[in-house]
């Protein structure tokens, strides 16, 4: 039991001293890092911010129009898809198969989230 227990949490999710762990990805928020299988993930600011803010809020679909206003604090314009291709480039550097992403899904319709 007590090794199932540590490969569980070694390679799933944990969050601990303002470092979140997903499968592999490390975000690290007081550094303002983030790492995929200790390899550097170089993101922007706002790249960095948009993958915390879904990281914390994993589990839950969070939309375009919410992402976009936590992110930049401004008021969302109908059909900006500045989110889209943020989401785009963070997947690219993560190195998502965009067909069947790891960490960011896309919930048609609805908005974007990373599961539980």
């Amino acid at each position: 039991m007590k090794s199932a227990y540590r490969r569980y949490t070694k390679y799933n999710e944990k969050e601990e001293d303002n470092i979140i762990y997903i499968n592999g990805l490390e975000i690290n928020q007081d550094k303002h890092s983030c790492r995929l299988y200790n390899q550097k993930i170089e993101l922007t600011p706002i790249e960095f911010e948009i993958l915390l803010y879904l990281a914390r809020k994993r589990g839950n679909v969070i939309s375009s129009e919410e992402l976009f206003e936590k992110v930049w604090k401004e008021k969302y314009l109908d059909n900006n898809n500045t989110v889209m291709v943020h989401i785009r480039r963070i997947r690219e550097k993560l190195k998502e198969d965009s067909k069947k992403p790891k960490f960011i899904k896309t919930v048609w319709g609805v908005g974007y989230k990373i599961e539980q």
